[in-house]
């Protein structure tokens, strides 16, 4: 069987990009200046100086009017500048390929063999290769999630949400070449090992508001009304079976913490971000932001006197757009908002289901979790925004009408 030729780049990428390097560095970023020689004479043209344009302005207001601690502050500028370099070839790659399908399908399979052997080294001593024990919530401690080879459980469970959306919907649609009993696991197992309960929280959400989008159109497909049916039916045994007999397990006592204000893994990434950012912003610049790289200088003590933390714990804000909030200000967090906004209508992502459904995921996750170069992140708005699979789009009108005559 002939190997894409992109495969190697996409396994990297999916599952050994952070293998033995220090958070927050992974391995495409150091191959970016080989990227950006490859985009180069792909693609023709520079694809750095439109996004150093967009920085400039922070980087004045930053060093000139701000004030940052400068070695920090470059070094953290680089690592955006290889991140950003990274997603462009991310998309040129999708630009290139011609059958990314041939891709997912290979880390699909790859990743639910390593599943499976996570799940065998789970009891062994050396479970920490591919699972991270930490504090679950308030009264669990010491509970293992896995991460596979990555930073954490919810990063891998976020790298592997493209490819659960694009399986999900092959099969809604009858498309499907992998057949249902081995699809389900291979699909279910990864999140259910991870326990991401952001993650998970995230899909549902952006499943429900694409189905209630496009009801109609949806529920009159036999599979997604059946399956509505019957995962209802057996979400609500399940949660009777739970409820009556098995009340005290990990799940639950998370979410009565999450509702109750007592998850601090939970508040950490959605409410105490903002609060730690909005403190940050009053101490500096509200406009402009602290700079990159100062959440570990300026807002140090802020997080620590908050947290009640020692003088030498590591200290991060745990949300994108807080963090984006605390380092690029109101200035920043506006365009942010305001460029996914825009890309949004401008490449018409609504006309995709699988493209709805990754905007929906990562806007709503980009509120409860993932840094600001996070790659898993970048690389879900590219996907959103280029329309790789138009087997998944909406047919409108006549398209409509004559799919059906053709069908029938």
């Amino acid at each position: 069987m002939k190997i894409n030729k992109y495969f190697p780049f996409a396994f990297i990428y999916f599952f050994i990009n952070s293998v033995a390097l220090p958070f927050g560095l992974i391995y495409t970023s150091l191959l970016a200046p080989i990227f950006y020689a490859w985009m180069l004479i792909t693609r023709k043209k520079d694809v750095l100086l439109p996004f150093l344009a967009i920085l400039l302005p922070f980087i004045i207001a930053h060093i000139f009017i701000v004030g940052v601690e400068l070695h920090t502050y470059y070094a953290s500028l680089l690592n955006i500048v290889l991140v950003y370099i990274s997603c462009q070839a991310v998309y040129t790659f999708f630009k290139r390929c011609n059958d990314p399908e041939k891709i997912f399908r290979g880390l699909l399979i790859i990743n639910f063999v390593l599943c499976l052997i996570a799940a065998v080294i789970y009891f062994s001593p050396f479970y920490s290769f591919m699972w991270a024990e930490q504090e679950f919530t308030s009264g669990i401690t010491e509970f293992r999630r896995m991460r596979m080879f990555t930073y954490e459980p919810s990063y891998y469970a976020t790298l592997f949400t493209p490819i659960f959306f694009f399986f999900f919907l092959e099969y809604l649609f009858r498309q499907n070449s992998i057949r249902k009993g081995w699809l389900v696991p291979m699909l279910i197992l990864p999140y259910l090992l991870s326990f991401s309960i952001g993650v998970a929280g995230c899909i549902f959400l952006s499943l429900l508001v694409t189905w209630l989008i496009y009801f109609q159109r949806l529920t009159a497909k036999k599979r997604v009304l059946n399956l509505v049916i019957t995962g209802g039916v057996i979400l609500g045994f399940i949660l009777v079976v739970v409820v009556l007999f098995f009340r005290h397990n990990p799940l639950f006592i998370r979410l009565t913490n999450i509702f109750e204000g007592e998850d601090l893994s939970g508040k950490g990434r959605t409410r105490d971000a903002f609060i730690l950012a909005g403190q940050m912003l009053e101490e500096n610049n509200k406009y402009w932001g602290i700079g990159v790289g100062q959440v570990k200088v300026a807002g140090a003590d802020i997080i620590r006197t908050y947290y009640r933390y020692s003088p030498d714990y590591p200290v991060a804000i745990p949300n994108a757009t807080a963090e984006t909030w605390a380092i690029f200000g109101w200035v920043g967090l506006i365009l942010r908002i305001g460029i996914e906004l825009f890309l949004f209508f401008f490449t018409r992502a609504w006309k995709n289901y699988y493209r709805l459904l990754l905007f929906f995921f990562i806007f709503f996750y980009q509120f409860t979790g993932s840094f600001i170069t996070n790659i898993a992140e970048y690389v879900i708005w590219i996907i959103a925004f280029t329309n790789l699979f138009p087997q998944f789009d909406v047919r409108f009108g006549k398209r409509e009408a004559l799919s059906h005559q053709v069908a029938t």
